[in-house]
Order: C-alpha cells, then structure tokens, then sequence
C-alpha cells in the first residue's frame, strides 16, 4: 500500500499557534503518513534553537478564552473575556498572558513545544525552512536547529504538497471546514480550530485544509 502523504504550512511564530503544526505532523508521522512542514516567514521562530521567547498574542484573538490557572474552582471556570483596548494599553499583558498559557499548559500535563518539536525530529517528520523569508528577515542558518531541517522555496514546497493528499495551511482567520466537499475529493479550503479534526480528513485524499 503506498504511504500516504501530508503537507503542512505553518506560517505563524507565536506560543498557541506553534502547537497545531507540531501536534498535526507528529500525529500524522504516529499514523503512518510521510510528512512534511513547511515554515514560511514567522513561522520560522518554530525552528529557532531557543523557543523560550515565543510568546501568545490575544491581542484581536476573540476566540482565545482567558481562564485562570489558579484559584478556587468557581474562579478558575470564569471566562475572562478581556477587550483589545485594555490588552493594547496595560503594560506586559503580552507576558502575562504568556505566562498564564504556560501554567494552563503545565498543569494539564500538555507537552511543551520542544518536546513537540524533539517528537517530530524522532518521528522523521521533515522541516523546510523558506529561504526567502531566512534572507528577507536577516537570518542565519546558525540562528535554527540543524536536524532534520532543510532550505528550500515555494518550488519545494509543490513538489511534496503537489503529491500529497493533505495539505494543512495554518493561519489565524475563523471559517467553516465542509466534510462534504472533503468527501468528495475536492480541493478544500477551510478553516478548523482543533488537532482532533485530522481523523475527518484522514480518508478525504487530495484535500486542502486551512487552520
């Protein structure tokens, strides 16, 4: 039976949406698939040598709730729905809302990103830097880790994702994924907001899919 194959873009460098691309592919990689990350312009932060800058952005993130990791239960169950305007205007409310993140992460048990990432490498998932954005930010081939990574374009990118029979684009922008049109073959562009989609795509070949 021929393996099959899943591409992913992952174009984002922040703390949250570090976890999708690395969650997907090491999962895909588990199943059996060939996969292949392609880190394109602040996606590149993903593959830094250090990770500990990475930070979470809840500026103009409406659906990332803002529940506390400490507390009393009934204080740890209010979502905290806090307006842009406060997030732009309070001092360190980007490391604030870092630091929360990593606490709700560590105390459900929930891998940290270089252990996502060390998953990936054993798992033989494939990394391509983009070399444009390497040289239009300024960056080193030093500034990344070296296993498992390689440089290459868009061309590099189609000549996997082209035979590929799920493409996963990740991005920030809220749509509607249709399983029909998934079930029919087609080229889809859609939106989902979990890792646990990937069972719905799975037999849907020649998909594109956006997160």
């Amino acid at each position: 039976m021929e393996q099959k194959k899943l591409a992913i873009i992952a174009t984002k460098g922040t703390l949250d949406w570090a976890y999708p691309p690395f969650i997907l592919a090491s999962t895909a990689a588990a199943l059996g698939y060939q996969t292949q990350v392609f880190f394109t312009f602040y996606g590149l932060q993903l593959l830094k040598k250090d990770l500990g800058d990475l930070q979470v952005s809840p500026i103009g993130n409406p659906g990332m709730p803002m529940k506390m990791p400490f507390g009393p239960d009934w204080f740890q169950d209010i979502n905290w729905n806090i307006p842009n305007i406060v997030q732009t205007n309070v001092p360190g409310y980007e490391a604030l809302a870092t630091s929360l993140m990593k606490k709700t992460i560590a105390q459900n048990g929930v891998a940290t990103i270089p252990e996502l990432r060390s998953l990936c490498q054993e798992a033989e998932v494939e990394f391509i830097a983009c070399q444009m954005t390497v040289d239009l930010f300024g960056f080193e081939h030093s500034d990344f880790i070296s296993e498992g990574v390689e440089y290459g374009g868009a061309a590099t990118l189609f000549e996997f994702a082209g035979e590929s029979d799920i493409c996963l684009y990740i991005r920030l922008t809220m749509d509607k994924w249709s399983p029909d049109a998934a079930s029919q073959g087609r080229r889809l562009f859609a939106c989902v907001r979990a890792p646990s989609f990937l069972r719905q795509v799975i037999n849907a070949r020649g998909s594109s899919v956006m997160l």
